[in-house]
């Protein structure tokens, strides 16, 4: 088992990472725990992504993954410009990958990703014990000059507490890029309350077929304001309140 404490770098990954407004909005934001705070707009996130082979991980191997979540409000990463956010469902097809996620507090699940391109079709799935859950087709282009970069901040729960890490990443990702469908496809399944509204409302997204990350080596605990003491209940004396009088406080 892998140090969960350890740093790992994952590099050249097929990655589809975007975000959408849920058909749920109230389903989504009874996700999030106590201590964060959904977007108003209850954003959800998606990342599909395949590491092809051993020598593109410092540790993880070859590997697939899912994660999707609920954008935060007031825990962005560095730099501001991309919202944190906490993960809901991590389906990792290596147990080398679930070991390392769930000792950080990830919510592991076992499944597969597929990212499948022809020509400008990306067709991704995401599939448990067979079955396929989430699926997404888009339109793609071709890597050009341009690169994304920056920080994401993800949270999860650990021996009771909330922790977080900032993510560094570097993507090369394609132009152009569009998004036409995305299906949840089991309504039994608790991934189905995270379902995109009709019609599709798409926050941010891109495709990247080289896309590096790490893993960083440590996580920080999520300082949880306490609750404001309850102000004592203000008696209004019975013969103000027959005489339609202010009471004052």
């Amino acid at each position: 088992m892998l140090d969960p404490a350890a740093p790992q770098l994952v590099v050249n990954s097929r990655t589809l990472y975007f975000s959408w407004l849920p058909a749920d909005p109230d389903a989504v934001a009874a996700l999030v725990p106590p201590g964060l705070c959904p977007r108003p707009d209850r954003q959800v996130f998606l990342n599909q992504y395949v590491v092809d082979d051993e020598t593109q991980t410092s540790g993880f191997g070859a590997y697939s993954l899912t994660y999707l979540g609920v954008s935060l409000l007031g825990v962005d990463a560095p730099g501001g410009l991309n919202a944190g956010g906490w993960w809901t469902h991590y389906v990792a097809s290596s147990r080398r990958v679930r070991e390392y996620a769930v000792a950080r507090g990830a919510p592991v699940l076992s499944g597969r990703t597929h990212i499948d391109v022809t020509g400008e079709e990306l067709l991704s799935e995401t599939e448990i014990d067979g079955t396929p859950l989430i699926r997404a087709r888009c339109r793609v282009g071709e890597t050009g000059h341009a690169i994304s970069s920056g920080h994401h901040r993800y949270f999860t729960r650990r021996d009771g507490q909330l922790v977080s890490s900032a993510y560094p990443f570097v993507a090369e990702p394609v132009a152009p890029f569009e998004i036409e469908s995305v299906e949840f496809l089991q309504p039994g399944h608790p991934m189905y309350a995270l379902r995109p509204d009709n019609p599709l409302t798409i926050g941010f997204g891109y495709y990247s077929p080289r896309s590096s990350f790490a893993y960083p080596g440590g996580l920080h605990v999520h300082a949880v304001a306490a609750p404001e003491p309850a102000r004592p209940f203000h008696q209004v004396p019975a013969s103000l309140a027959r005489s339609g009088l202010p009471s004052g406080s």
